[in-house]
This record gives structure tokens, sequence and C-alpha cells, in this order.
């Protein structure tokens, strides 16, 4: 199961943070704790480590780019599991499936009247 990597809160008053630098890529192993990314903000640069053991399988948030503390930075999956764009399809035969649906109810309700 892929787990979020968020900004976490760096300070009392600190609400955003400027990604600076990206120390991992997609589809790199990574252990617990392992930094993934360097932060700045206002009062203090650091680096933000991954929560759990895995394989980064997403990055969303570009280097140079100002987010909100919470902000989902990264995805970390299980390892082995492949990065954002293997899951395309899967998503896109949900929808198929809805539409599939639709029709049989369609010709369900003339059966009721």
């Amino acid at each position: 199961m892929a787990t979020e990597v968020t900004l976490p809160a760096l300070g009392e008053s600190v609400t955003e943070g400027t990604v600076t630098r990206w120390l991992k890529q997609v589809g790199d192993q990574i252990a617990v704790d392992e930094p993934l990314l360097e932060v700045s903000t206002d009062k203090v640069d650091t680096e933000i480590p991954s929560p759990v053991a895995g394989t980064l399988v997403e990055i969303r948030a570009n280097e140079d780019d100002t987010v909100e503390v919470g902000a989902v930075l990264a995805v970390v999956g299980e390892n082995g599991e492949v990065p954002a764009g293997g899951d395309a399809p899967a998503q896109e035969s949900a929808p198929a499936a809805e539409e599939q649906a639709a029709p049989a109810e369609a010709q369900a309700a003339p059966a009721q009247e």
C-alpha cells in the first residue's frame, strides 16, 4: 500500500516550505528515515525523511515549488511497486465498469413499470 509523504510542521509559525532539492528519484529504493528531499523555509533548511521503506513511486512537488504544511510531496510504495504511470490502465477500467452498469439499470427501470 502506498504512503504519502507530507510536509511536516517545521516550526510554530512556519506555514509553508520550498522544495530546494530532491535527493531521490522516482523508482529509487529507500529505507525508513532516509532523506528524500531538502526543504527551505524562512526559519530553517532541512531534509525530509521517508516515513516508510519502499520505492519512490511519485513526486508531487517539484524543485522550487512552495507548498503548505501538510501538502503531499511524494508517494512511497512497497518494494517493487511500479511508478504512478503504471496505475493508469486500472483507473481507466473503473469508468468502463460504471458505463456497463448504467445500461443494465436503464433496462431494469422499464420492467418495474
